[in-house]
């Protein structure tokens, strides 16, 4: 688990980079201006800062290289912006920021700034390979995932009674066989409650909002599976 500082005024990008980072294990920080990142960066140096540019008090730029001119920037920084020009992205590079993220971010994009940045850390080892000591292991109930499923486990995994098309591999990195158990775990539920996403979300335990963002996040249709559930019999 790695400690990731966020940095941005948008209310919304802040919850929804929380949710996607918690998700995978990590804690999550968050920060609305630079005067809380500060704060944030005094307390204790983050494994990872995902740092917005523009700000209304201090923006990004200028508090990269006001860490960087005072000996704090000691981990590594990936700047966001849905404004930025290409001259603001490589000036904040030369200040040493790791890589930048263009506003919308898409999950794989900022995964892939994510671990990149925590292989970056001192300290920092690459997640360890799923062990291969485990054989195939069933699910009685799991559906197919849209992720082109494969019939044979040749490193170990897990398959589906049910749905013997449908494996998940032991052997791929965690985000990946996460991604995959979601989208089969949220599929399987819909299905069950006719493309209910209320109901899901009471069965799950998820607040109705976070539960449609993660499936949208997951590129689950809600739209049709609620004209499912509308054909659905009584």
């Amino acid at each position: 688990m790695a400690h990731i500082l966020v940095v941005d005024d948008e209310h919304g990008i802040r919850d929804l980079l929380f949710e996607i980072l918690d998700d995978e294990g990590h804690q999550v920080e968050l920060a609305e201006n630079a005067a809380q990142a500060r704060e944030a960066r005094a307390r204790a140096c983050p494994d990872l800062v995902l740092l917005d540019i523009w700000m209304p008090d201090t923006d990004g730029v200028s508090l990269l290289k006001e860490w960087s001119g005072s000996g704090q920037l000691t981990m590594p920084v990936v700047m966001m912006s849905g404004h930025a020009t290409i001259e603001t992205a490589v000036a904040a590079t030369k200040l040493g920021a790791l890589s930048f993220l263009e506003k919308p971010i898409t999950l794989q994009k900022l995964m892939q700034a994510v671990d990149a940045g925590l292989k970056r850390s001192t300290g920092r080892v690459s997640q360890p390979e799923a062990s291969r000591a485990v054989a195939n292991v069933t699910l009685p109930n799991a559906l197919p995932a849209p992720l082109g499923a494969q019939a044979e486990v040749p490193n170990g995994g897990i398959t589906s009674a049910r749905s013997p098309d449908f494996v998940l591999r032991l052997d791929q990195p965690l985000r990946e066989a996460k991604e995959q158990f979601d989208i089969a775990y949220f599929a399987y539920h819909l299905e069950i409650e006719h493309g209910s996403v209320a109901k899901v979300a009471e069965k799950t335990g998820l607040e109705r909002t976070h539960l449609y963002r993660k499936l949208k996040q997951l590129g689950i249709d809600t739209a049709r599976n609620k004209q499912a559930q509308d054909y659905a019999p009584d």
